[in-house]
């Protein structure tokens, strides 16, 4: 029997790549408070992150699966989250410049008998940013709702030089994983003839 996904997630994100692998799923968000997990180990964050999002969410029925997330940028020791504002945006681009940082996401996956959770890294690496780049950027809407203050899939994709590890990873939810895993929960992308 295929089970149906709730998202415990309101990350646009997150929607947009299990449409684009076509999973249908519900959003169910979590009402969590993200300061109890006070960590600064980019691991372990994640890890509670998403513990803590996918176990708040009620399983209604017995055949829902609940999938949730958490994703921050690390860089020499220090966790990049959503920046506060301006000078917070401007403090995290600035640093990432024309060096490597880490990207982490934190899945958890459960059903009411069945639970599992994994840490999916990857590195990224930026060209050296101009002053000007920086500043125009931090101008737009663009960093203020993304780990790091910045956007792989969209405009920030001008400053990323290589990354190493799952591209999707850094959008925030390793995607071909998750498929892979949610296949052992009777979640499939939908398919005209049978799931694959």
């Amino acid at each position: 029997m295929t089970k149906k996904l709730i998202l415990a997630s309101s990350s646009p994100r997150r929607q947009e790549l299990l449409n684009q692998v076509r999973i249908p799923f519900t959003i169910r968000k979590p009402n969590i408070d993200e300061s109890q997990i006070i960590t600064r180990d980019p691991v372990k964050k994640v890890r509670q992150l998403a513990i803590l999002k996918g176990r708040s969410v009620t399983i209604k029925h017995n055949d829902e699966v609940i999938l949730s997330a958490d994703t921050v940028v690390s860089y020499n020791q220090n966790i990049f989250e959503k920046p506060k504002n301006k000078e917070d945006a401007y403090q995290m681009i600035s640093a990432l410049s024309g060096d490597v940082h880490e990207v982490f996401t934190g899945v958890l996956i459960r059903s009411l008998n069945q639970e599992i959770i994994f840490v999916e890294r990857t590195e990224v690496e930026f060209w050296p940013l101009s002053e000007e780049e920086t500043v125009q950027y931090i101008a737009t809407k663009e960093p203020y709702d993304k780990a790091g203050a910045y956007g792989i899939q969209s405009v920030g994709a001008i400053f990323v030089k290589q990354i190493s590890g799952d591209y999707y990873n850094v959008v925030g939810l390793p995607i071909s994983r998750a498929v892979r895993e949610l296949r052992g929960f009777s979640v499939y992308p939908e398919n005209d003839k049978n799931p694959f």
